[in-house]
């Protein structure tokens, strides 16, 4: 028997799966955020106990995750200190790298590489210089060198240095892609810095679990692309699992539909995430995978995600004359969830506020800490210190917790560190409201459809009549918007990206059904799978509205950790051959420390071969493999100059994989 856990944003699934027999039992828990531990323990203790499974019969763990993307969709993460080799100020202007920085510390070292590997001297003065005050100020390190890809040495002689004089987790770009693009891959070394922390916990927080349960199979984890890594990879390559989640759910609705292609669309709390099945296989994106904005060097399936679930925060238009509301991107808390939470402080707030006779634009918002160990507040600044103290693991109202406009900025600041919860309606909330959904408290979600619906709009009236109308205003909003981020994403496959379903009136009239001379309409060519806990709550409206036929299958609420579990180890290699010199030709690649040199073209590729092979095989066996195979790619430019062959370059790309090996 195989275990599969799936930890995302407001649940944590597991399943108890047999090749033979498909899912034998499953199981959710809240994701406790602040002790990962807590949510993995109750779904895995609960899964093992439905299925009467000896744990010595697990041959196998697999886990995917939400929490990566969702971080980069919110924009949180770990403080990281960027080390850039080689680069210039304005690199840093480049593919989003300088938006993606924020306010985290960046140095600049003379050095690097040219692209036949060739090294510029390297300078670490600055960054001695600054080591003393640094460590403490940050919680990984990221470090991308000129051509890296090409030679990987400056990138390791600095990633030796850090490691020599503090104990924070350094990541190098060469050790996350072979593809060139230096600012892209810096913006993805970054990302992947700040998310270490966070997937350390998880996979801690999965093992010492499974040690408690007596469970000694392997542990695996879900790369974005839908292959499976060995957990001490994930551990130094977070950046892997965006779309770590997703990709399960791609497999895992493969395998629940049999369908070979369809229009696959996972909501969850945060996030809802939007791929293709063609011809049985997820689609993968050529160009990397993009999320929260920004395009990475991650290969990974052909997702697009949008900050759209059923926990997405509810915004009010109040300047328009008719109500409008507006979902996402940032996830808050549940109110129900709050409440079921911690009742007496959520309950207590909500009702003061109802019975105080003006509505507050604070009304019906509360923070907490979400309990992250206290290491990861380091580096705040004052203010934000100041309003951190404040704050404890109990709800507080920001009617009384803010006293000043600027507060606002400085509590959504600590909110994308990661330190602190949010608590408003949410459509998890509207569907409470109007009894579709029952599983936490339902009276703080009432209370706080009341407080939102007593707002005014531009018009001086009540945002809504009822808080029945709220409630459906919310649902059919979330609906709406989901039809529009599945256009977007069907779209974009096509080549149509130009069409923008948000703010086209003409997808706004097939939509809505607005009939004029001219009548519109939209249809899928494909079912629409719907998957997530709330599936069946949302996709039969969103398939009417897209003229699609809805297909929900069984078990579309654990599909993530289906997927999880009936993956494949894969991983590649390259190394470039290319000639610097007449006659002569050098084999680079982050497989090699400095270039080697052949005097023929033959001898070059030959050991190219042998090295991208050696290079893939050891990845695989690192990633938990068990007896993979090789597959060789090659992709040569050498064109005919003066009728003569010219070699430019080739790519040696050699592929492993194989299924994960297992206990017993």
């Amino acid at each position: 028997m195989f275990l599969g856990i799936d930890t995302g944003g407001t649940y944590t699934d597991a399943v108890v799966f047999s090749p033979a027999s498909g899912v034998i039992a499953k199981s959710k828990a809240l994701t406790t955020r602040h002790d990962l531990s807590i949510g993995i323990s109750q779904a895995v203790s609960s899964v093992l106990d439905q299925a009467a499974a000896d744990p010595s019969a697990i041959q196998l763990v697999s886990l995917s995750t939400t929490l990566a993307t969702n971080a980069l969709v919110e924009g949180q993460g770990g403080r990281a200190a960027l080390i850039m080799i080689g680069f210039e100020q304005q690199d840093l202007q480049r593919n989003g790298l300088f938006e993606a920085l924020g306010q985290d510390p960046v140095i600049f070292l003379p050095g690097g590489h040219d692209v036949y590997g060739k090294e510029k001297p390297l300078d670490m003065g600055p960054l001695e210089a600054a080591i003393g005050t640094l460590g403490s100020q940050v919680a990984a390190f990221a470090i991308a060198g000129y051509f890296a890809v090409r030679n990987p040495a400056h990138e390791i002689q600095v990633r030796d240095f850090l490691r020599r004089h503090t104990q924070l987790p350094v990541t190098c770009s060469h050790e996350l892609s072979s593809r060139l693009g230096g600012p892209r891959r810096a913006l993805t070394t970054l990302l992947n810095a700040r998310l270490v922390a966070m997937i350390d916990r998880l996979i801690g927080a999965t093992e010492d679990h499974l040690a408690k349960c007596q469970i000694t199979a392997p542990l695996m984890v879900v790369r974005g692309d839908g292959a499976l890594i060995a957990s001490q990879v994930a551990r130094t390559k977070p950046i892997e699992t965006i779309l770590s989640g997703p990709a399960a759910s791609l497999v895992g609705a493969r395998y629940l539909t049999g369908l070979d292609n369809g229009v696959v669309s996972d909501i969850g709390g945060t996030t809802t995430d939007v791929a293709l099945l063609q011809d049985g296989l997820p689609m993968l994106d050529p160009d990397g995978a993009v999320v929260g904005g920004y395009r990475t060097m991650v290969e990974a399936v052909a997702m697009r995600t949008f900050g759209l679930g059923g926990d997405s925060e509810v915004h009010v238009n109040e300047l328009g004359l008719v109500t409008s509301l507006r979902l996402g991107p940032r996830r808050l808390m549940p109110l129900s969830l709050a409440a079921h939470i911690d009742p007496e402080p959520v309950l207590e707030a909500l009702t003061r506020q109802i019975n105080a006779g003006q509505p507050g634009r604070l009304d019906g918002r509360l923070a907490c800490l979400t309990g992250i160990p206290e290491r990861f507040a380091s580096g705040l600044q004052a203010q934000e210190k100041a309003l951190y103290d404040r704050l404890t693991r109990q709800f507080v109202p920001l009617d009384q917790l803010l006293s000043a406009t600027p507060q606002r900025a400085t509590l959504d600041r600590l909110v994308a560190r990661g330190l602190v919860h949010i608590a408003g309606f949410t459509p998890s909330d509207a569907m409470h409201v109007l009894g579709r959904q029952s599983n936490w408290n339902s009276e703080a979600a009432r209370m706080g459809a009341a407080l939102m619906a007593r707002r005014k709009n531009g018009s001086g009236k009540p945002v809504a009549s009822s808080i029945e109308q709220l409630a459906r205003l919310t649902v059919d909003r979330l609906t709406r918007q989901s039809c529009e981020i599945i256009l977007s994403a069907c779209l974009a496959d096509e080549g149509e990206s130009a069409i923008d379903p948000q703010n086209s009136r003409t997808v706004d009239r097939a939509l809505s059904g607005d009939q004029g001379i001219v009548r519109f309409s939209l249809t899928l060519d494909r079912p629409l799978v719907g998957l997530g806990a709330s599936a069946n709550c949302y996709y039969p409206a969103i398939a009417r509205m897209l003229s699609a036929q809805s297909v929900i299958p069984e078990h579309a609420d654990v599909a993530n950790a289906i997927g999880a579990v009936v993956g494949h180890v894969r991983t590649t290699s390259t190394i470039i051959v290319s000639q610097p010199e007449e006659g002569v030709y050098v084999a680079i690649g982050t497989a090699l420390t400095g270039q080697e040199r052949f005097d023929s073209e033959a001898a070059a590729m030959q050991r190219g071969r042998v090295l991208a092979q050696a290079a893939a095989l050891a990845d695989a066996v690192a990633a938990g493999a068990a007896e993979p195979a090789i597959r060789l790619h090659e992709e040569i430019n050498a064109p005919q100059v003066d009728g003569r062959r010219q070699m430019i370059e080739a790519r040696i790309i050699a592929t492993a994989s194989g299924r994960p090996r297992i206990a017993g």
